[in-house]
């Protein structure tokens, strides 16, 4: 019997839990992921780290070379979310 997309996405969350240093989160992200997903989840980070500091669309456009699709659906994840970026911002500070 296959998994539903709930019980995958729950071991997902308990295995990235299960990471204890940053060397073996960086390989695990690579073994999971395209090197095209990776830059993806980077890039909307850093657009939500900009954002949070202030920075308007069109200089986080500029800097990062994110799409204006892609910066509003981190910002309105930021305004309307689970919480998720407001809750790793404070600790990458």
């Amino acid at each position: 019997m296959q998994k539903n997309n709930s019980e995958n996405a729950e071991m997902l969350y308990q295995a990235i839990l299960s990471l204890s240093s940053p060397e073996e989160c960086r390989a695990f992200f690579q073994d999971l992921c395209t090197v095209a997903e990776l830059r993806a989840m980077a890039q909307r980070l850093e657009v939500a780290v900009l954002l949070d500091s202030g920075m308007i669309y069109n200089d986080i456009l500029e800097r990062t070379g994110a799409s204006s699709a892609t910066i509003s659906r981190v910002n309105r994840a930021l305004q309307y979310g689970a919480d998720g970026y407001k809750t790793v911002l404070p600790r990458l500070k």
